[in-house]
């Protein structure tokens, strides 16, 4: 049986992983609207994979023997500058759920709950993943700059995400 703490804690977390996917999706309606249908289909496939997060949350509560509550999803920003403005949100916002992962895991140790620290482990690894590929992408826009050829490189190069 898991801790109340713990389930409330996870239940948070199923909310900040609903809302992750939730930004991602505004983000690839916007970038469509950019005719930017690379950058488009790498947030699409972003927008699922924290899907699956949250689904992962919601799997291990309910066979830990604990309830599940979702809560309202709070609407995501819609509308950047530009795309290094979207993926620097990317960042930042990957940056915060890295630390709601970390809070998580610090909890778990505090719980003494170590089917919840083993199961999180995995987290933190996605969460440097996740981290680093926002990183890089940054770094490319970067280097991009105002050139619309680059960019237009660099989102050919993101409609191969799968």
């Amino acid at each position: 049986m898991i801790s109340k703490k713990m389930e409330e804690a996870i239940n948070n977390q199923i909310n900040e992983e609903m809302y992750s996917a939730y930004l991602y999706l505004a983000m690839a309606g916007y970038f469509a609207e950019q005719n930017l249908m690379g950058f488009e289909n790498w947030l699409f496939v972003q927008y699922h994979e924290e899907l699956g997060h949250a689904e992962k949350f919601y799997k291990y509560l309910i066979e830990r023997g604990g309830k599940v509550k979702l809560m309202a999803i709070k609407e995501p920003t819609a509308t950047w500058k530009n795309p290094r403005e979207a993926f620097e949100a990317v960042l930042n916002h990957e940056r915060h759920i890295t630390g709601k992962i970390n809070e998580l895991v610090d909890l778990a140790e505090k719980e003494k709950d170590r089917a919840s620290f083993a199961m999180l482990q995995w987290f933190v690894n996605e969460q440097v993943e996740e981290e680093a590929n926002a990183q890089d992408i940054l770094a490319k826009l970067e280097m991009v700059g105002d050139h619309k050829q680059g960019l237009l490189m660099l989102d050919r190069e993101l409609a191969q995400r799968k």
